[in-house]
């Protein structure tokens, strides 16, 4: 089969595009992502924030309704996800000694 070039505008858009993937994919390549050792291996800090984030709002939300808050707070899946977020950061924060 002989081989098809491809259109000029499709290779103006694929060059960049294919570049800035391998720049994207270098990520933690200079010094590793941070990790934890726990039960003898490996945890990734970012999952970690985000199991922790996931029950601080699922937390907050039992905090809600066992006092009487969640029939006074308007847009609850949103409150409760925005403070389970503010835990996963607080966490990924302290956890990566970024935190002030």
């Amino acid at each position: 089969m002989p081989r098809r070039n491809l259109p000029i505008p499709t290779r103006v858009l694929l060059v960049p595009a294919l570049a800035g993937l391998g720049l994207a994919l270098q990520g933690c390549s200079t010094h590793g992502a941070p990790s934890y050792a726990i039960f003898g291996a490996y945890f990734p800090l970012w999952l970690l924030s985000g199991l922790i984030g996931a029950a601080g709002a699922l937390i907050a939300h039992r905090i809600f309704v066992m006092t009487g808050w969640a029939s006074w707070i308007p847009l609850q899946l949103s409150v409760c996800v925005a403070i389970g977020v503010m835990v996963a950061v607080v966490v990924w924060l302290s956890g990566s000694g970024h935190f002030l």
